[in-house]
């Protein structure tokens, strides 16, 4: 199963966040939540983040990547497990990175192997940038 759609949530007072119902099986129970590209947070399957963070490790030692990448990776990254409810708690440090607030709406979309938690206006700005690239390569083709 791919980690596919966009749903539209809300963070309670607490920061948790109920996971669309259609991707928890496929999640699990134990997941890693972590900073994300473009200023999202990303939740990624426990399993799939070890695996990432041993193989970038590796990458590290080979001089391949930056070091303090690595760092900033493992030094954001939850442990997390979901609730009875399917809910995650996100963490104030990744609140503020990706800008949302507890009480307000967030998009969560599939990326393919992860999910991503996204501020609904930087969302928009992302997609479409997106969106634009692929009507531009259909019109290439025309």
């Amino acid at each position: 199963m791919l980690f596919v759609g966009a749903f539209e949530r809300q963070l309670d007072d607490k920061g948790r966040l109920a996971l669309p119902a259609v991707f928890r099986d496929h999640l699990g129970d134990n997941c890693y939540l972590a900073k994300g590209r473009d200023k999202c947070v990303t939740v990624v399957p426990a399993a799939v983040f070890e695996a990432e963070l041993t193989a970038m490790s590796a990458r590290v030692g080979a001089g391949d990547v930056p070091l303090n990448q690595l760092r900033a990776i493992a030094s954001s990254a939850k442990y997390a497990q979901l609730d009875k409810q399917g809910r995650v708690t996100v963490e104030e440090e990744l609140r503020g990175y990706a800008e949302i607030s507890v009480g307000t709406p967030v998009v969560v979309t599939g990326r393919v192997d992860r999910l991503e938690i996204w501020a609904p206006e930087r969302h928009a700005r992302v997609d479409g940038a997106g969106t634009g690239g692929l009507a531009g390569h259909d019109a290439a083709l025309e």
